[in-house]
């Protein structure tokens, strides 16, 4: 397996839950680590658990604090050798009553902070010939649930975007990975958990980083484009 020691990370969504587990193990693994997200006191604590993570508070919805974060990695430690997309957040509720600014915020969060992470990394990648982007959908983005519909659009969106790009961008050497899970025990819907489901059988974010770390230490030539785990037990 590729060893990453000293590789550059950046991973969005770092501040807490499945952004903060895959930004701790590949700090574990010897990446030098680039964290971003929106509370400065979440990132923090983030740094602290993986050492010596580099904390950048970023809305990664936003063209000029994306190119801040890529620029502050690149000048501080590097060109970016792996981005981790992790950034997320969950609306629920009937389409009828979903407001435009709850669309909004689910769509640019979930799915333009890809695009514009993605489109800042990949012409130093291209050029290097070198590189592993990794975005976390859901399984919300291949089966569809009710009041569920503009998430699910996000992570379909998600999904199709990484699929696509894999294809364009594969011939420069650069490698792009999905992964989709199931029920995961953290806050991402408001609370510690889905209330309505049995806590003790849904994944663990160390789950999802454990996916992570297998990706990107595949030998160059090859990798796993897309990963779905699901509980072993339905919640």
């Amino acid at each position: 397996m590729t060893n990453i020691t000293n590789k550059v990370a950046v991973v969005t969504g770092a501040g807490r839950g499945i952004g903060r587990a895959i930004a701790v193990e590949l700090a574990k693994m010897g990446a030098r680590v680039v964290v971003a997200a929106r509370s400065v006191s979440e990132l923090e604590e983030t740094a602290r658990m993986a050492g010596l993570a580099s904390v950048v508070p970023t809305d990664v919805r936003r063209q000029n604090e994306v190119h801040r974060l890529l620029e502050h990695a690149e000048t501080q430690l590097g060109p970016v050798d792996i981005l981790v997309n992790a950034a997320g957040i969950g609306v629920s509720g009937p389409v009828v009553g979903f407001s435009d600014a709850d669309f909004e915020a689910v769509l640019d969060t979930n799915l333009k902070s890809i695009f514009l992470t993605c489109r800042g990394v990949l012409p130093s990648m291209t050029a290097r010939g070198t590189g592993h982007i990794v975005n976390i959908a859901s399984i919300a983005g291949k089966v569809g649930s009710a009041n569920l519909a503009v998430y699910c659009a996000s992570k379909f969106g998600v999904v199709g975007f990484t699929q696509a790009l894999a294809e364009e961008v594969r011939q420069h050497g650069i490698r792009v990975s999905l992964i989709c899970p199931g029920s995961t025990d953290t806050s991402f819907f408001g609370g510690t958990g889905k209330a309505s489901k049995a806590r003790e059988r849904m994944l663990t974010p160390a789950d999802i980083a454990h996916a992570v770390a297998m990706l990107v230490t595949q030998e160059a030539n090859s990798f796993i484009s897309e990963v779905v785990i699901r509980p072993t037990m339905k919640p």
